[in-house]
């Protein structure tokens, strides 16, 4: 057991797990009120992805092309969002009928802003593109995440930990003879529920509050969140935080 506790703290390089992100996408028209629900969707689904730090680039890349959509092809217009991953990069796909005018990036001058959103797209994208299918075009961009691969994760002081005690966690509950193949991410969730379990009951055994630790807990997750995915509870007292 001994050695096979040292090759799981040994090899910390990179996620053990895999994060599981499928591909998702939205339809809905091209108006100037979508476009806030659309960015919070953006933020909801980046945030559960571990890509806080790619959410206002995605944020202001996909409502750049759709303004582009409304601008040039016409208020009203069905739109389509799809978002994925390739490879380490976020990749986000706005979808229209008009395959005429194919969008260009051009300098803004004043009275003239044609070719502006792209131009900011460009300006934090790696890459973009246009793609012609049949009756309809798709304007594509491509974000850095910072990832090494489309399953690795950010890291993180507190996400290593973590790693590291599930991984262990996951050893220990294995029985002899067991495929020693790394655990997924639902195995990985059951025995984190396990843990802070066990953890509560760990600190009811020694006469601490299990809830008011829960409370600090989420308080001081809250507080490590990066800004962009930070939940809004300005305002609201304690009891509706929870």
């Amino acid at each position: 057991m001994t050695a096979r506790v040292a090759r799981v703290v040994i090899g910390m390089g990179g996620c053990r797990f895999g994060v599981v992100r499928r591909a998702w996408d939205i339809s809905f028209p091209a108006e100037p009120k979508e476009l806030a629900g659309l960015r919070r969707v953006i933020r909801s689904h980046l945030a559960m992805w571990g890509l806080a730090d790619t959410v206002r680039d995605a944020q202001l890349c996909a409502t750049e092309l759709v303004t582009n959509v409304m601008r040039h092809v016409g208020v009203g217009t069905p739109t389509r969002l799809a978002v994925s991953m390739s490879g380490s990069r976020l990749r986000l796909e706005v979808g229209d009928p008009e395959i005429r005018a194919l969008p260009t990036p051009g300098p803004v001058t004043e009275g003239h802003e044609r070719g502006r959103g792209l131009m900011l797209v460009e300006g934090v994208a790696e890459r973009w593109g246009v793609v012609l299918r049949g009756d309809s075009k798709v304007t594509w961009c491509e974000l850095a995440t910072g990832l090494r691969s489309s399953v690795d994760h950010v890291e993180g002081p507190q996400v290593a930990k973590a790693e590291a005690l599930l991984g262990l966690v996951g050893l220990a509950s294995r029985t002899e003879g067991a495929q020693q193949g790394p655990l997924s991410v639902a195995q990985a969730e059951e025995a984190a529920i396990d843990v802070i379990a066990d953890l509560l009951h760990w600190l009811r055994a020694h006469g601490c509050d299990p809830d008011s630790a829960l409370d600090r807990a989420q308080m001081h997750f809250e507080a490590e969140l990066p800004e962009a995915v930070r939940p809004c509870t300005w305002g609201l007292r304690d009891s509706e935080r929870r």
